[in-house]
Order: C-alpha cells, then sequence, then structure tokens
C-alpha cells in the first residue's frame, strides 16, 4: 500500500462517522484521564500549601510539561471540533423543524441530549480557569531553599467570593453530567459494546462522573469556608 493511498484510507476514515465518533471517543478517554488524574493531584490542597506547592512545582518546572500541555490543547480541539460537526451534521439530517423525542431507555436522557451544552460550558471553563491561574497573580514563596509560585494562596483567594464559588460549582455538575453519558458512549463508538458488560461500564461512568463532580465541587467550597489565612 503507497502512502498516498495510506492517507486517502485514513482521510475517507476520519470523514466519515464512525471515524468522527471513534475520535471523539479516543480523545474523551484521554480528556477524561487526564480530570482524574488532575483531580486527585488537586486533592493534595487539603494537606496545606507546602503539599500543594511542592506538587506544583514539581509539575511546572518539569521540561515534558510543555509536551503535555500541548498534547492536551490538541486533544480538547479535536474532541471539541469533531462534537461540533457531528451535532451539525445531525441537525442537517433533520431538515423538519419540529419532530418528538422518542425515549428508548437508551442515549435519550437528558445527559446525552444536553452534551454539546455542557461541552460548550466545559470550554468556557477551561478558558477562564486557564487564563486565572496559568496568567493569573504570582505569588512566591521559598521552601526548602527553592523559590515557587504560592498557588496555594491563588487558589484560596480566587474563591472567597460566592459568585467564583457557584460558577465552579455549575461547571463541575456540567462536567459530571457530560462525563456521565461520555464515558459510557465512548466504549460503545469503539465497539466495545456487551449485555454483560455495558451495564457495569454504565455503573463505572456514573461513578466516576460522580466522583468528579463531588471532588472538585470540594475545593471552591473548603477554601470559601477556610477563609485566607
Amino acid at each position: 500500500m503507497t502512502s498516498q493511498s495510506s492517507c486517502s484510507w485514513l482521510k475517507t476514515y476520519l470523514c466519515s462517522s464512525i471515524g468522527k465518533k471513534q475520535l471523539m471517543a479516543i480523545t474523551g478517554l484521554g480528556l477524561s484521564g487526564f480530570t482524574i488524574g488532575h483531580l486527585t493531584g488537586n486533592f493534595l490542597l487539603f494537606a496545606g500549601p507546602e503539599a500543594f506547592n511542592t506538587y506544583g512545582y514539581k509539575l511546572t518546572s518539569n521540561p515534558l510539561i510543555y509536551i503535555a500541555e500541548m498534547g492536551l490543547i490538541v486533544m480538547f480541539l479535536m474532541h471539541l471540533s469533531v462534537a461540533l460537526k457531528l451535532t451539525m451534521e445531525n441537525n442537517a439530517a433533520r431538515p423538519q423543524k419540529y419532530y418528538m423525542r422518542v425515549k428508548t431507555g437508551r442515549g435519550a436522557g437528558f445527559a446525552s441530549s444536553t452534551m454539546i451544552y455542557t461541552g460548550l460550558i466545559i470550554f468556557a471553563f477551561v478558558i477562564t480557569h486557564l487564563l486565572h491561574f496559568k496568567f493569573g497573580a504570582y505569588y512566591e514563596i521559598e521552601h526548602s531553599g527553592v523559590v515557587m509560585r504560592d498557588l496555594y494562596r491563588l487558589v484560596m483567594e480566587s474563591y472567597q467570593s460566592p459568585l467564583a464559588v457557584a460558577w465552579y460549582i455549575i461547571c463541575m455538575l456540567a462536567l459530571g453530567v457530560h462525563l456521565s453519558h461520555g464515558i459510557h458512549s465512548l466504549f460503545q463508538s469503539l465497539g466495545i459494546n456487551h449485555p454483560k458488560y455495558t451495564p457495569i461500564i454504565t455503573k463505572i461512568a456514573y461513578i466516576l462522573s460522580s466522583f468528579v463532580t463531588v471532588g472538585f465541587s470540594s475545593i471552591p467550597l473548603w477554601a470559601y469556608f477556610q477563609g485566607v489565612k
């Protein structure tokens, strides 16, 4: 097989509905893994400034962080663009303005019907979150002879506003709803669909999405009630 025919096959695959869904599933799986990993790291905030700032310093001082960040950006943009493309294609396939939603018991619930909206809320959150924490106020602190950014202070100060806490929790609820259906459907898109295992995957999706929602939401609430010391 020549390189030209290989490219032609790849282009045809990625332009197909199945190809787009599987690409969205793969990028969604990667982003879900990052989200859970990011949450477990953020739990160090409860251990105090020393543990959280050291974690942040080790993470950001690693030269590989730039490669990881670029990979995450590419995955996120691919996931979003493919989702928007599929949504537009699905809408174009329904020329009628009004239609009736029929609940079949599969994928016809609130989470599946609002995926594009929760996805856009998550997108807005990621942009504002990055601008605030990556390019926001820069406090320095010295620990064990190493000067590092005081991320602990930044987090604690950021969530002293009830509006900031409310916005964060709303976004985490949207993330949880998105993951509850997304984790379940990505396995179906990858062809992993079996009467014996699908119910287990669905339960795992609900457990993980609940863990992510409650876990992330606990951080601004804890910071708010702790106050800035």
